[in-house]
């Protein structure tokens, strides 16, 4: 075989070389990949004007096929899934595939603590999803999602520390907090307190990390509110596919997270 094949066959069979490459995105959201420690020459975009070399394309296709899993049983859930049916395994089944796989996409394309504790978190996530189904198990679900949000805190740092995003956030969550809380039992009110302290604290670190973690944290949020609104204080229409679609955007989203560097503004 002829020796324009073989960056392909290498990038292809040994998938560890596309750990060597960072993706980060530009300010008009195109991605393009860098190659930590090498000269601008190792640099190459992917709609900046310069022709893809072939270790980039066989780069984008291992992602691509490592990511299909997520987009089916995303697909799988908004098919299958009917909202009046009664909790069941395979209801709880379906609707974890997708983080799970997420899950396997970071161990597969990403290394490093930080890969390693978005894993954990989305292995909570998946847990969470499973424990919410049933009545019964909702506190459990409740402290799955509890670890999770906190080990999102723990990956995204804290730094940039950003104390400026602080204040919006603070002026969302207390109204909506305490109106959420005249609508609790006593035994739901302190574990969802302490769910939205941490829920508030990874939204403050993820907007401050930026790139993808930034709307993966925004959108996390929006579902929960959403969740949260629908189960205590007023149900509403379509309810279940907002949750949903904006949830496992954001896990999405967090995930990609593992492929980027964080933000270097510390004002």
């Amino acid at each position: 075989m002829g020796t324009h094949a073989r960056p392909i066959q290498e990038a292809c069979l040994v998938p560890a070389r596309v750990l060597d490459r960072r993706l980060m995105i530009n300010a008009l959201g195109h991605p393009f990949w860098v190659t930590l420690g090498g000269s601008l020459a190792d640099m190459v975009a992917w709609k900046g004007g310069m022709p893809p070399n072939p270790h980039f394309l066989a780069q984008q296709l291992y992602l691509g096929r490592s990511l299909s899993p997520f987009f089916l049983t995303c697909a799988a859930y908004f098919i299958l899934w009917i909202p009046e049916d009664p909790p069941s395994w395979v209801g709880a089944l379906v609707k974890c595939l997708p983080v799970l796989c997420l899950a396997g996409f970071l161990r597969a394309c990403a290394s490093g603590h930080y890969s390693s504790l978005l894993q954990v978190a989305l292995l909570f996530s998946a847990f969470g999803d499973g424990f919410l189904i049933w009545p019964e198990t909702f506190l459990y679900g409740v402290a799955a999602f509890t670890e999770a949000q906190l080990l999102y805190v723990w990956a995204f740092g804290l730094t940039p520390l950003q104390p400026g995003l602080l204040l919006p956030i603070v002026l969302a969550s207390l109204p909506f907090g305490g109106l959420l809380l005249l609508h609790l039992s006593p035994d739901k009110a302190l574990p969802l307190t302490a769910y939205i302290l941490a829920l508030a604290t990874m939204l403050w670190r993820g907007l401050a990390r930026g790139g993808s973690a930034h709307w993966g944290a925004l959108f996390f949020a929006i579902s929960d509110a959403v969740l949260a609104y629908h189960t205590f204080i007023q149900p509403l229409p379509y309810s279940r596919l907002a949750v949903m679609a904006t949830y496992y955007a954001a896990q999405f989203l967090i995930s990609l997270s593992a492929f980027q560097s964080p933000r270097l503004k510390t004002s």
